[in-house]
C-alpha cells in the first residue's frame, strides 16, 4: 500500500483521517458509515491535513477501534488492521469492508442506536430513504425500472435543474411523499440518482458515470 500516496488524495467517501481515537461513539459513526456505504479505510496517526503524527500506542488504539466495532456497533464489524511505519511513525490502518448485512447501527452517547452513511468526507446521519435502501440493497436484483410518468418528469427535472428534493419531486408530481420516496428509493438502488447531504437539507442528482 503507497500509503503517502493514499494521503496525498485526501479524507473522502473511502478514506478518513484520525490523529488519535479517544471516543468508542464517534469511531463507531466512522465504522458503521464505511460498512454502510462502499467500505473504506481509518488512517490512525495522521491529522485532518493529512501530517503524519504517528500513534503512541499501536496495541491501545487497535483495542478501541476492536471494542466499538464489535461493542457500538449492530450488527458487529470486523476490521482489518495493517500497521505501516513512514519515517520512523507508525501508523495504524484500519480496513472495513462494504457490508452486506446492511444497515448498520452506532450507539451514541445517549445509548440511541442510529443509522450512518459516508458521503464525501463526511459521516451523515442517515436520513429514511437512505434506511430504505440500505435495507433493499441486501435483496435487490436488478429489477427493469418500466418509466411512469412521475419517473420521466423526475429525470427531466435533473436533466434541467442538476438537482431535486422529495419536497420538489413530491410537489412537482402532485404524489404523497410516501410514494416519491419509493421512486427515489428504486432510482438509488438502479444506480440513476445518488443522495446528497447538504447542512439544510438532503437533495438527489443524477448519479455521475464511473
Amino acid at each position: 500500500m503507497n500509503i503517502r500516496k493514499l494521503i496525498l488524495q485526501g479524507e473522502g467517501t473511502t478514506l478518513d483521517f484520525k490523529k488519535t481515537i479517544n471516543n468508542y461513539e464517534k469511531i463507531a459513526k466512522s465504522l458503521v458509515a464505511f460498512a454502510n456505504n462502499k467500505g473504506g479505510q481509518l488512517l490512525i496517526g495522521v491529522a485532518d491535513d493529512g501530517s503524519i503524527k504517528g500513534v503512541k500506542s499501536e496495541e491501545e488504539e487497535r483495542y478501541m477501534i476492536t471494542k466499538s466495532a464489535h461493542q457500538f456497533c449492530k450488527p458487529a464489524i470486523e476490521p482489518e488492521f495493517e500497521e505501516i511505519y513512514i519515517d520512523n511513525k507508525l501508523v495504524l490502518v484500519a480496513k472495513i469492508a462494504q457490508s452486506d448485512t446492511k444497515p448498520h447501527y452506532a450507539l451514541d452517547e445517549n445509548k440511541k442506536w442510529w443509522v450512518y452513511f459516508r458521503v464525501n468526507d463526511k459521516s451523515i446521519l442517515a436520513s429514511k430513504i437512505i434506511v430504505d435502501v440500505l435495507k433493499k440493497e441486501n435483496t435487490h436484483s436488478g429489477q427493469l425500472i418500466k418509466y411512469t410518468e412521475q419517473e420521466r418528469m423526475l429525470l427531466k427535472f435533473l436533466d434541467e435543474e442538476g438537482r431535486i428534493t422529495l419536497k420538489q419531486f413530491s410537489k412537482l408530481t402532485k404524489i404523497s411523499n410516501q410514494k416519491a420516496q419509493k421512486i427515489l428509493v428504486s432510482f438509488i438502488l438502479a444506480d440513476l440518482i445518488q443522495p446528497n447531504s447538504s447542512e439544510k437539507e438532503e437533495y438527489f442528482t443524477m448519479t455521475t458515470p464511473k
